[in-house]
């Protein structure tokens, strides 16, 4: 019977396929002109672009057992310093892209305000009072830190009681407060707007002019998450343990089975939300993330069918270069500005509006455009993969 190493290439081929989804889901043609399955859920339920992040976030839980297992969880001082210095790195490039992003929409803001060019400039670059401090970079730099922490200090056997105990505290918190709903009253918001200020938080306006201010990568969020970087770290135990690879995925599947049957029946009592990250959330989404790794192991590691997953090793094995580079992409074409037919266009509304959408339809074409999005990141990563070149923090 053929036997897998410690290092699975379903694992990066996983990884890969959430990087990949991340892109796609991220860079739209058209806010307005989206497929259904490619748009988040407005409140309670969950669509397949749901399952993106905290399938990355699972599987990243997966390859900190293995990785951790090369040193026997020891925490030492290098250790520590490893990862705090990783967290902190990907924290702050979190921030920076933000802030990025932030100047060069104030930068256009400001384009017939009568500001010279070098005024309008050093306005846009200090206006740091308005700049969201959290994101998917920063979430990521947290859950790695604290659920590192955590495996690293805490007794393996007491890693499920501890995500109980996370979840279900999560979870009288949010039903003793009656914080369910999207509003500035939650616990989530008031928490949030409390250590980060409104006005570094993910705003939405509604309607009737108001403005919620509710962060769906916020503060109080990192704690359900830590419990999903957990489940992944069961996942990779399972593994690393298991050497017969026909018990290895009746464990996975069982695993992945019992724990998104459990976040559907309690969703009842507490909807499966992605913006609060509800502890149905973890569940159900941890429990498919198991099976899908389970499928990835049993159809590439087991039988041996890799050739149609180079395209996702590509995403897979440099993850978060590639997703910083397409964010950054995704900041210039869309700030990127220049003067069509007496007006001021940028190359991300050019192309959509005046190319692809008469072409292919608004909703097509949006499509046509965050696959061609990803198809140009997939070509910087591939160059990477092909020369063997492995960026890591």
């Amino acid at each position: 019977m053929k036997q897998t190493n410690s290092r699975l290439l379903s694992l990066d081929v996983m990884r890969g396929i959430t990087i990949a989804g991340m892109i796609l889901v991220n860079n739209p043609g058209s806010e307005h002109s989206i497929y259904v399955p490619l748009e988040h859920s407005f409140w309670n339920g969950i669509t397949p672009t749901d399952l993106v992040f905290p399938f990355f976030i699972f599987i990243m839980g997966a390859s900190m057992f293995l990785s951790y297992k090369k040193f026997d969880f020891k925490f030492t001082r290098q250790t520590f310093t490893k990862l705090l210095r990783r967290s902190v790195l990907l924290f702050f490039i979190g921030l920076a892209l933000n802030w990025l992003g932030h100047s060069y929409g104030t930068f256009n803001e400001l384009h017939n305000s009568g500001l010279s060019f070098a005024e309008k400039l050093w306005q846009a670059a200090t206006d740091f009072e308005n700049v969201r401090i959290l994101g998917i970079l920063q979430r990521l730099a947290l859950v790695s830190f604290f659920g590192s922490v955590i495996v690293l200090l805490l007794n393996p056997k007491r890693i499920p009681w501890l995500i109980g105990l996370i979840l279900l505290a999560y979870w009288i918190m949010i039903a003793a407060t009656n914080s369910f709903f999207e509003t500035n009253d939650s616990i989530v918001a008031i928490i949030d707007r409390f250590v980060l200020g409104a006005s570094h938080m993910y705003s939405e306006r509604l309607t009737d002019d108001s403005i919620i201010y509710f962060d769906p990568e916020g503060v109080i969020g990192v704690l359900p998450s830590i419990a999903h970087v957990l489940l992944g770290f069961l996942a990779g135990k399972i593994i690393a343990e298991t050497k017969d690879n026909n018990l290895r995925i009746q464990k996975i599947f069982l695993f992945g089975t019992i724990i998104m049957f459990l976040g559907f029946l309690l969703s009842y009592g507490f909807p499966i939300n992605k913006k609060i990250w509800s502890s149905t959330y973890v569940l159900a989404t941890g429990g498919l993330a198991a099976l899908l790794l389970g499928v990835l192991i049993w159809f590439i590691d087991i039988k041996g069918n890799k050739r149609w997953s180079v395209f996702f090793e590509s995403f897979g094995v440099n993850p978060m270069f590639i997703y910083v580079a397409a964010y950054l992409m995704n900041i210039l074409i869309g700030n990127i500005v220049f003067t069509s037919q007496g007006k001021l266009v940028s190359v991300y509304s050019y192309v959509n509006e005046e190319w692809l959408a008469p072409v292919f339809g608004d909703y097509f074409g949006s499509l046509v455009y965050a696959l061609l999005f990803v198809g140009i990141s997939w070509m910087i990563g591939n160059v990477l993969y092909k020369k063997k070149i492995y960026i890591k923090l």
